[in-house]
């Protein structure tokens, strides 16, 4: 199967300054339908997460707090650098693309997946993604 390169999602903002904002995504917004979320929050800038790629699940990354500086890989080696920053804005994440995170000292990242928890489908060593 064929999937999409890693590119940004834009989600509908309601609200105004004065009163604040809401944003949504419903699954007709959205590449997959989501069987998994998480967030993560207090992360050290120093810290680099993510380092790893997975053989099925999709992925939407929201920093709905702070910036987050996502870099990925593809099998073919192209490396490209996303800025999240706009909590109306997700990154899609296809299978098959090593990715990593840095975060603001203030970041919160919403996670949508494809799937449900299966430490089968990650690919942990970059070496063995490499090689794939």
């Amino acid at each position: 199967m064929q999937y999409k390169e890693p590119h940004y999602i834009p989600f509908n903002r309601f609200g105004e300054p004065p009163i604040g904002y809401l944003t949504v995504a419903e699954n007709p917004d959205l590449p997959f339908e989501v069987k998994r979320m998480f967030w993560t929050y207090y992360t050290p800038e120093q810290v680099v997460r993510g380092r790893h790629a997975h053989h099925e699940t999709e992925m939407i990354l929201v920093a709905v707090a702070g910036r987050i500086i996502v870099t990925t890989e593809d099998r073919d080696g192209m490396i490209q650098t996303f800025p999240l920053e706009k909590p109306n804005e997700g990154l899609y994440i296809p299978p098959y693309s090593w990715h990593t995170m840095q975060y603001s000292h203030n970041a919160v990242q919403l996670v949508l997946c494809s799937t449900t928890y299966d430490e089968a489908d990650y690919i942990r060593d970059y070496e063995a993604f490499k090689n794939l």
